[in-house]
């Protein structure tokens, strides 16, 4: 199944994930670092790590339901894709949840309940990157099925790769 959201040949999901996950891995540890000793501006770069990275959830969700959308009913990749989206709208909440209490706090810093919340959220987030993995690697979703090791750039028209003969699972 080929992605139907897609900037210059590559699907737009991918491209977006990698963002929100680094910054939310990266709040958590500087919010851990904060909390045993670190300077105390870690706490607030952490907050605004977990603000960037939920906008940035927000985007690569909204790309994801594109691609969601496209899976046939009833295959194995619709129940994994549903799992997947599920686990991303938790750690959405999740980090949402950590978001407002800091939000109206005197201090951006982190206590040990919200770091407890932020490590079940990544938790989550390891899961559902797994499953997301599995979507792409195992199950095709948003690749070029008829792509091979000698394919033409993705640039190029789908007419043009079939037209040079390149064509046939690489698998």
């Amino acid at each position: 199944m080929v992605s139907r959201l897609k900037v210059l040949g590559h699907p737009v999901h991918p491209m977006l994930v990698m963002f929100p996950v680094a910054l939310l891995v990266t709040a958590v540890l500087f919010d851990v670092a904060d909390t045993v000793g670190g300077p105390d501006f870690l706490g607030e770069v952490a907050y605004w790590n977990i603000t960037v990275g939920l906008v940035g959830g927000l985007l690569a969700a909204a790309a994801g339901v594109v691609d969601l959308l496209a899976i046939p009913a009833g295959t194995r990749a619709k129940r994994v894709a549903l799992t997947h989206a599920a686990a991303n709208v938790a750690v959405i909440l999740l980090f949402s949840a950590v978001w407002v209490v800091r939000f109206n706090a005197e201090s951006r810093a982190a206590g040990g309940a919200l770091i407890a919340i932020e490590v079940v959220a990544l938790a989550i987030l390891g899961i559902s990157a797994w499953l997301g993995g599995e979507l792409v690697d195992r199950l095709g979703v948003g690749v070029d099925r008829d792509a091979d090791l000698d394919a033409p750039s993705s640039l190029r028209p789908a007419a043009t790769a079939h037209a040079t003969g390149r064509t046939g699972d690489p698998r």
